[in-house]
């Protein structure tokens, strides 16, 4: 049998519960009217700011030219050695010692 106090208690936690429901659907509501006018307004032009055809143009010419050694950040940093270079090894020259300037370990002057 069901007594008058469960009968209220089930009463108001439905309006509790119907209450909570209509709030969040009001403020997802509000949310959603304020992202849309936002989103239709234009962005304002500061003075002084940076113009975006201007920045688009700048970051276009940089990536046309790379970067010396663009291919090795880590060697940039120093971090890790760089790979010899294929026009290094052009560029070197090689040094021919005479036999009769080669010392021997026997004829080497003592270290101290």
């Amino acid at each position: 049998m069901v007594t008058e106090t469960q009968t209220t208690q089930t009463a108001q936690r439905i309006k509790v519960g119907m209450t909570g429901l209509a709030v969040v659907l009001l403020l997802m509501a509000l949310a959603s009217a304020i992202f849309r006018s936002a989103s239709k307004e234009k962005p304002v032009e500061v003075a002084g700011a940076s113009k975006p055809e201007v920045v688009a143009n700048i970051s276009i010419t940089n990536d046309t030219a790379p970067a010396a050694g663009a291919g090795e950040p880590l060697a940039e940093l120093g971090v890790a050695p760089s790979s010899p270079d294929k026009n290094a090894a052009a560029n070197q020259t090689t040094i021919i010692v005479p036999p009769a300037a080669v010392t021997h370990p026997s004829q080497a002057q003592p270290t101290h």
